[in-house]
């Protein structure tokens, strides 16, 4: 799944001098081979894919590249179509929650084989494991972004409290304690959050649900679980955040903006949102990854980013393997991490973005990253999402273990359905 850190903007193809379409020949006229990518928006700047592929081209002059941007609605039919006919393209970037309902169909190529020359052993699993399927690995892990707490440096100054010393649950939940007083909420965490819920469940040990017998099941009644949910309970006690609405309603980065607002769960990016709705609070932010159960390890976290994928319709296997190799190695890795503000693929880069405050962050979090249920019918889940109504349940005086047996029949239902 992307986890979306742009706005969307109007359609646009940007190519290396070429045409945009599907691939419809396997040579181009000085007698090249070319690849059609798929690329998606925002996922990259213009000026950073620009480079790519001239630098690209420069090292594998018999290679020519054909880039053109999709849009992230409608994504995952049109993937499905392309995947099902004989003119798919032969570069994909793909959620990385969405392949293994891509893999479930037949239509990638299984690149297992390359996992050890590709650096595997290195990989954030928050990427590789969702880009594996039935034990074998479809999705080269491109890039990630997850969860952070960004917060007010005066608030924090002021209140006396010091987000470097903030190493565990305990220690962040008595410093919010602190903050949460008089007009200043402690953090501002809104009640349908399910994703940072996931985190707290995955500290305790629990999951949102577990395989058995080649049935899912969801899981959100295990102790561990509802231990998650009672941290998240506690937490959002904590400040004024609805009950019954996610981030988006409103969007936190306008509450943070707007109010006195100590800490948000965000991705870095929602900074920048923050800055630009009230430019008096530039340089009065600052990042810290999300506190886990013990100083040594960082809170778990959902990690979002994207996988490249290659249809096992392409004709033009090897010369798309080459992009790949290229795009997701060291070198690129390092560049796109600086560019973008990603963590990189692999935990021995994380080092790229040492100088970005929120990046580095971010790249301290993605050690400890996490994918939803690695399952074609973890999207049916979503479709309707009872995590959502079991967070407000609880939230507005339910019994979190009474509730969360309802949740859990939910998931059940839903990704068993089409089975």
């Amino acid at each position: 799944m992307k986890l979306r850190l742009f706005a969307g903007v109007s359609a646009l193809v940007v190519t290396a001098g070429l045409s945009a379409c599907s691939s419809s020949s396997d040579a181009s006229d000085d007698g090249s081979t070319a690849i059609d990518v798929w690329l998606m928006r925002d996922s990259v700047s213009e000026r950073f894919q620009k480079d790519f592929v001239k630098s690209f081209q420069a090292a594998h002059p018999d290679i020519r590249v054909k880039v053109q941007i999709q849009e992230w609605d409608g994504i995952g039919e049109k993937v499905t179509a392309a995947l099902a006919s004989s003119d798919a393209p032969d570069v994909i970037e793909t959620g990385n929650t969405q392949v293994a309902q891509f893999a479930r169909s037949g239509g990638l190529l299984d690149l297992s084989d390359k996992v050890g020359e590709l650096g595997g052993k290195d990989w954030l699993k928050g990427l590789a494991e969702p880009g594996a399927y039935e034990g074998k690995q479809y999705g080269i892990p491109y890039y990630a972004a997850n969860r952070v707490v960004i917060y007010r440096t005066d608030l924090f100054e002021k209140a006396g409290v010091d987000p470097a010393a903030i190493k565990t649950r305990d220690q962040w939940t008595a410093a919010t304690e602190k903050l949460d007083a008089g007009d200043t909420q402690g953090i501002y965490l809104p009640g349908q959050n399910w994703y940072t819920l996931a985190g707290f469940v995955w500290d305790e040990g629990g999951d949102l649900a577990v395989e058995s017998g080649g049935r899912w099941k969801g899981s959100l009644d295990t102790p561990e679980a509802v231990r998650g949910m009672e941290f998240y309970k506690k937490l959002q006690a904590l400040g004024r955040g609805p009950k019954d609405s996610d981030e988006a309603n409103p969007p936190q980065t306008d509450v943070m903006a707007k109010g006195r607002v100590a800490q948000i769960i965000s991705s870095p990016g929602g900074a920048n949102t923050v800055v630009e709705n009230n430019p008096a609070l530039k340089d009065k932010l600052g990042f810290f990854p999300i506190p886990g159960k013990t100083a040594g390890t960082p809170g778990a976290v959902f990690t979002g980013g994207s996988d490249l994928v290659i249809p096992t319709a392409s004709a033009k296997q090897d010369a798309a393997y080459t992009f790949v190799k290229e795009l997701t190695g060291d070198t690129w890795q390092k560049k796109l991490a600086v560019a973008m503000s990603y963590v990189p693929n692999k935990t021995t880069l994380a080092g790229a973005v040492a100088s970005d405050p929120g990046a580095s962050a971010m790249a301290v979090g993605a050690a400890e990253g996490h994918a939803t249920p690695n399952t074609p019918g973890w999207a049916a889940v979503e479709a309707k999402n009872p995590i959502k109504d079991y967070l407000t349940a609880v939230l507005t005086g339910g019994d979190a273990r009474k509730e969360a047996a309802k949740a859990s029949e939910a998931i059940t239902t839903a990704m068993n359905a089409g089975t």
